[in-house]
């Protein structure tokens, strides 16, 4: 639903309330030939800003996911869960499938750590601290370039950063002179 599809659908609610409130054992037909229209109006309106289809079941995580009928929540796949769970409780765990050609280790095998990944991170002084400017890159050539792009922009930060992050990280290059600016007007007094 979008911001005019609201406000329509809003309007033509709060109209209907206030027609609502009016309403009596005096009120001419009339009166309620213009509430029908207006009714109408709002179920037009919200008939065009529904777009999904109405969910199947009660489920938040599956709306319009299969349905089992003697699930609490109708939804057959968290229903074939709890009973895979339920099923647990009485057989017992499921047996571990242990793969023959790993070999046991304290630390692990190699395929299983992550590899080390290296990131530049552009980072501008907003006066108080270094704070990230953008997202990290995979290559310091394009943070140069988006730090030089900020530094051309509307609105430059007095100072920006390159760090490389690695295993640690080691600040590579820096543009402007980071000043400490106090936030307080007049000095704190």
């Amino acid at each position: 639903m979008n911001h005019a599809q609201l406000t329509a659908l809003g309007r033509a609610l709060r109209v209907l309330g206030e027609h609502g409130e009016a309403l009596s054992a005096e009120t001419p037909d009339a009166r309620l030939h213009e509430v029908k229209d207006d009714l109408r109006r709002a179920l037009d309106l919200l008939e065009e800003s529904v777009t999904t289809a109405a969910p199947s079941t009660r489920c938040a995580e599956h709306p319009t996911g299969p349905v089992d009928e003697s699930a609490p929540d109708l939804c057959l796949l968290c229903e074939t869960r709890r009973r895979a769970a339920r099923r647990a409780e009485f057989n017992g765990p499921a047996p571990a499938s242990r793969p023959a050609e790993r070999p046991e280790s304290r630390y692990g095998v190699r395929g299983d750590r992550p590899q080390p990944q290296q990131r530049w991170l552009p980072e501008a002084w907003n006066g108080q601290a270094w704070q990230l400017c953008g997202t990290p890159r995979r290559d310091r050539r394009e943070a140069e370039l988006f730090i030089a792009a900020q530094r051309r922009g509307s609105r430059p930060a007095m100072a920006y950063r390159i760090v490389h992050e690695f295993t640690d990280y080691e600040v590579l290059r820096v543009w402007g002179t980071p000043v400490r600016v106090d936030i307080e007007p007049m000095g704190n007094l």
